[in-house]
Formats: C-alpha cells, structure tokens, sequence
C-alpha cells in the first residue's frame, strides 16, 4: 500500500480499535457486516454507495457495502470483504483492515458490525447493477464533523429510536449508516 497521507496518519492515531462486550447478549442471531471503506489519499475519502432502486429492502438507500454473513463465512470480517467485492468489486487483498466499530441492530433485525479499512488511492471500483446504482466518495473530514448530523427521533412498536440525517451533494445518508459514520465521529473525536 502506498505510504500513509498525513491526513489519514491523524485519523489513524485518533481510531481506536473497539472489542465486543464479552457479557453482550447475543441476540440478534442473524449477523451482518459492513465495510467503511477509507481511501488512503492527500485527502482521505469515504466509499458510500446508492442501493439500486430495484432492491426489495432498503432500495435507493446510501449504505456501506455489506450484507449478510454467509455459513461459509470464516468470520464477520470475511463478510464485508466479500460483500464489498460482490458490490463494488474491491478485491479483499487491497483493504488494510484496522479494526471494527461496535455492532449495531439494523431494523431488519440484523446485528451489523462495521469493518473499518483503508483502500489504497488507486483503487478502481465498479458497481453491480444488479445491487448498487452508484458509487460516491465523501470528504472524510467532512463526513466526521459531528455537526452535519440531525437526530430525528421516532417510535416504533412502542419503542423509541433515535435515527441520524444527513445530505451530502444529492445523496440522504440516514439511519444506520449515517449512526455508523456518526460512531466513527465520535471515535476519534479530539
């Protein structure tokens, strides 16, 4: 991988690797995972994706490549790496995995643990037609700064949850990848 831009460097030092609570229950059994791709560049980038519109769940929603674990699958970190080559074909051996976030219940009753990994800058991606209808980069500092998050709080099935928003260029990033990049933020906060 090409040497490490200042920018990255700093966000570096600032992560810090998160293990699982040991006494963490374990429900909801149906895993998942994602990847926060990073783009090692003078100023670092954040991979996000469109859901095509023709997807039953979650269509022309922005989301982090990922999905569900397979029984194949040797481990969570293994799922977002194959899911990110299925979507976006980003061959696993170019991702530097520096660890995970804390996993979150997505809505659909899935426990989704976002991989954070760098990309070299001279990754090439290409959408699956079938799965993903664009590809975008945001600014990393600009996708940390806490203040471009709105909470909106909701109800559902008596239960209170709170949902983030957030709009960059024409894409409305929300809910579980806009609280995934918010968890991030605040990771490595100063």
């Amino acid at each position: 991988m090409a040497e490490t831009s200042p920018a990255l460097a700093h966000f570096l030092t600032r992560f810090q690797l998160q293990r699982p609570d040991a006494a963490a229950p374990q429900l909801p059994v149906r895993q998942a995972a994602v990847l926060v791709p990073i783009i090692n560049r003078t100023r670092p980038g954040l991979l996000l994706t469109r859901r095509a519109a023709t997807l039953r769940k979650h269509a022309g929603q922005v989301a982090f490549p990922g999905g569900m674990r397979d029984k194949e699958d040797r481990s969570l970190i293994f799922t977002a790496l194959r899911e990110a080559q299925e979507e976006v074909a980003i061959p696993p051996e170019c991702v530097k995995v520096i660890g995970v976030l804390p996993p979150v219940t997505s809505s659909t009753g899935f426990q989704v643990t976002p991989v954070v990994g760098i990309l070299p800058d001279t990754i090439c991606w290409h959408a699956s037609e079938s799965e993903v209808e664009s590809v975008f980069e945001m600014p990393l500092q600009e996708a940390l700064r806490l203040g471009r998050y709105s909470p909106l709080d909701i109800h559902r099935h008596g239960v209170a949850h709170r949902v983030w928003l957030s709009w960059f260029d024409d894409y409305f990033i929300w809910g579980m990848t806009a609280g995934i990049i918010r968890q991030l933020s605040l990771q490595v906060a100063e």
